[in-house]
Order: structure tokens, then C-alpha cells, then sequence
């Protein structure tokens, strides 16, 4: 499946009435959380349900079914993984929290392959060691979909307070490491506070302009706004074809603004997403 993770929608794994809420909001991927939004006495009924969610169809063929398993150095995400294998479930990507090292790909690659599974792989990048991780994290495995801020945790391991200042050198390595690993997305971390659709707006738009490929959502309710700032507007698709059209002749001008090959390759970017767009969500 080829997508485009503009928005990532997580559901805890104790609400099974609400995982078709991610096709409903036409979000592009739904999470099924094990881990953060589930509490250790309820870890087992959640495993049940998500994996019973995962063995059936998806809901829409453009809606992309992700299971967030717990990290693999506890006993609850070793019994994720073991129970996952064993069933029918096939979620179509893997998101893996507290990757620290390219050994826990490593490790996930190997079983997935055991098990004849082609699920691609999230890893969430939120400790300082991680940081340190990312270029060996990128380069572990080809199954690797995407790197996820981990804001809160992150945050909590630096000793600061999680605002988006004081985590713009991470965002900017994890953009860094994604370029440099090829074909990789970036999705930027949840907006935490669920009733500030301007403050969620500005994050978003910031992130894209940072060069992150999507953001994670906690409520039906930001999808919205998250595909608003990373949904490029026909505007941007006009003038992006128009730069390729001048950049097809050589070097040249559009409204004052020099065209060179850098400005051509923004151009080929805004015209992808504008097309995985159109391609993931065809009525929207």
C-alpha cells in the first residue's frame, strides 16, 4: 500500500467501538494502542481486541491499519509480538515506541520475516538515546515506514517541558535522519491540548513547513486540521506545475521568483503529496 501518513489516528486498544472513527474522519492511518493509552491490568483484553480488529478487513481501502505494540524490552511487548505472529492479524504497519537502537528493528524485522509478514514500521523516537541512534535507526531495516516524535517522553527524559521550542533540535534531527535514510516520513508528534483548534493549526503548520510528511492525532476532531496544513491548496499545485513547466526550459523566472532545479524539486514534492492525497482520500 502506498500512503501518504498526513495524519495518524490513535485509539486506545480498550475501545473497539471506536476503530472505525479513523475511516469516519477520513484520517490516513489508525493506530490501535497497546501501549501509553492502555493500563497494564488491561493489557491483555486490548491485545484480544485489537488483534480480533486485525484479522478482518479494513474498513476502507484507503484507510491504513497500524497496531502500536509495547517496547519490545517488556514482558508486555514480547506478549504483543508472540501473539501477534500467532495470529491472523495483519496489520499494515508495525509502530514500535521506545526505539533506542537499530537492534530493536533489527530484532522486529527478523520475527516479521519468520512469520512471512510484510508489515512495514513506525518506530517512535522519544529519549535522548534514541537522538543519539537515529543515522544506525534509519539504515536498519527497509521495512521502516516513518520515524514519530515521542514528544511527551522525550521531553520527560531531557528534563524540559514538552513545548515545541524546546524540542525543535529534535525535531530537526529526525527530519535530518528521514532524508538521509530515503524514502523515510517524518510524522510529528500529537498536539496535546484537545480544545485549542488554533494552537493545533499553528503546530501543524509548522510542522510542515519544518519538512515533517504528517502529525499524530489523539481526537477524531484534528484530523481536520492537521490534512488542512498538510494538504497542499490548488493554489500550491498551480504554481507548483508552473515552476515545472519553466524548470522543463532551463533557468527562469515565475512572478519575480527565481526557478532552479531546488526550487523544482519543492515543486515535484507539493505535486506528490497533492497526488497521494487525492489517491488515499478520492471524495475528499
Amino acid at each position: 500500500m502506498t500512503l501518504r501518513l498526513r495524519s495518524a489516528l490513535f485509539t486506545p486498544g480498550t475501545r473497539p467501538e471506536r476503530f472505525g472513527m479513523a475511516a469516519n474522519v477520513g484520517a490516513d492511518l489508525l493506530i490501535i494502542d497497546l501501549e501509553d493509552a492502555v493500563a497494564p491490568r488491561d493489557k491483555a483484553t486490548a491485545r484480544d481486541a485489537a488483534l480480533t480488529a486485525l484479522s478482518g478487513a479494513g474498513t476502507k481501502p484507503f484507510i491504513a491499519r497500524a497496531l502500536r505494540i509495547n517496547g519490545l524490552d517488556t514482558r508486555a511487548g514480547l506478549s504483543d509480538l508472540l501473539a501477534l505472529v500467532q495470529s491472523q492479524a495483519r496489520p499494515e504497519i508495525i509502530v514500535l515506541p521506545k526505539t533506542e537502537s537499530a537492534t530493536h528493528l533489527y530484532v522486529l524485522d527478523r520475527v516479521l520475516r519468520e512469520s512471512a509478514s510484510d508489515a512495514r514500521l513506525i518506530a517512535i523516537i522519544e529519549s535522548a538515546r534514541a537522538l543519539e541512534a537515529l543515522r544506525d535507526i534509519v539504515s536498519a531495516t527497509s521495512r521502516l515506514e516513518a520515524l514519530m516524535l515521542g514528544a511527551a517522553d522525550l521531553a520527560a527524559d531531557l528534563g524540559c517541558k514538552p513545548q515545541a521550542a524546546n524540542l525543535t533540535h529534535a525535531r530537526v534531527a529526525i527530519i535530518e535522519a528521514c532524508a538521509l535514510g530515503g524514502g523515510i516520513a517524518a510524522i510529528d508528534s500529537p498536539y496535546f491540548e484537545l480544545h485549542n483548534e488554533a494552537g493545533l493549526r499553528n503546530a501543524a503548520q509548522q510542522a510542515g513547513d519544518m519538512g515533517f510528511a504528517g502529525m499524530a492525532a489523539i481526537h477524531p476532531s484534528q484530523v481536520g486540521p492537521i490534512h488542512a496544513a498538510f494538504t497542499p491548496s490548488p493554489e500550491a499545485v498551480a504554481n507548483a506545475r508552473a515552476v515545472l513547466s519553466v524548470n522543463e526550459q532551463g533557468v527562469g523566472q515565475i512572478k519575480g521568483q527565481m526557478v532552479d532545479e531546488a526550487v523544482a524539486r519543492n515543486a515535484r514534492r507539493i505535486l506528490a503529496a497533492a497526488d497521494a492525497s487525492a489517491r488515499n482520500h478520492p471524495a475528499t
